[in-house]
């Protein structure tokens, strides 16, 4: 089997990133499964965990975890997975990232500066 080209491997990332914002777990964690790297970027440095956090996909967000995502991989804008869950107001994905260890300094704005700029201290440890 001959790898894929460029343009096929654009083209599969960007399928795995719309399965990632529409929250169809089954469907996304089959790449990963198959081999796709869990912490793949899109070309603006997303992951699919990032754009499952920022669309409030829980339960993806969970799965993505389980499966080993670094829960700090910022995209190419420097904002971590966190952050864009707590800008989201999604408490039960920062809950999930949280538990997961993740950085609450990590990134910019960071996910603790964030939070005070929304008012939602309250769900930082």
């Amino acid at each position: 089997m001959e790898p894929l080209s460029e343009e096929q491997t654009g083209r599969l990332v960007a399928i795995v990133m719309d399965l990632a914002r529409e929250g169809r777990s089954e469907e996304l964690l089959e790449f990963f499964d198959h081999g796709l790297p869990v912490d793949v970027q899109d070309p603006e440095g997303n992951t699919a965990l990032m754009l499952a956090a920022y669309h409030g996909h829980a339960d993806t967000v969970r799965a993505l975890i389980a499966r080993g995502a670094d829960v700090d991989l910022p995209n190419g804008r420097n904002q971590s997975p966190v952050a864009g869950a707590l800008f989201k107001g999604e408490d039960e994905i920062v809950a999930a990232l949280v538990a997961a260890g993740a950085d609450l300094d990590a990134g910019t704005p960071s996910a603790r500066v964030t939070a005070q700029m929304f008012g939602r201290t309250a769900l930082l440890p």
